[in-house]
């Protein structure tokens, strides 16, 4: 059965670090573009970051995490991971990775259609 599973949310001050993880099962990550989002209270969820398959050549960032969050990925333990640095309080949200429905070749998006297969999520809040 395909699950991807996020875990290494949490409550952190403003201007603390966290490391999301991405793990997936049922399936091997390598050829798949791998896309964070975050939703939060009262918002649309929103595209944060995206890796594409195999080498991850291709990394691309939303304006308001760039500089801050770092995308990457270890096909040996079929796992994504997010490094969020210099959090913010707009930061707060419940972050989900996803899985592209079918391989892009060196590409990812951050724009939600492609992604097919959903992670349950994490909470994430930033708060002093």
């Amino acid at each position: 059965q395909l699950q991807l599973v996020e875990s290494g949310g949490g409550l952190v001050q403003p201007g603390g670090s966290l490391r999301l993880s991405c793990a997936a099962s049922g399936f091997t990550l390598d050829p798949y573009a791998i896309g964070w989002f975050r939703q939060a209270p009262g918002k649309d969820r929103e595209g944060v970051s995206c890796i594409s398959d195999r080498g991850g050549t291709m990394k691309t960032y939303v304006d308001s995490v760039k500089g801050r969050f770092t995308i990457s990925r270890d096909n040996a333990k079929n796992t994504v991971y997010l490094q969020m640095n210099e959090l913010k309080p707009e930061d707060t949200a419940v972050y989900y990775c996803a899985r592209a429905g079918r391989p892009y070749p060196g590409s990812c998006t951050v724009a939600q259609g492609p992604y097919k297969s959903w992670g349950q999520g994490t909470q994430v809040t930033v708060s002093s």
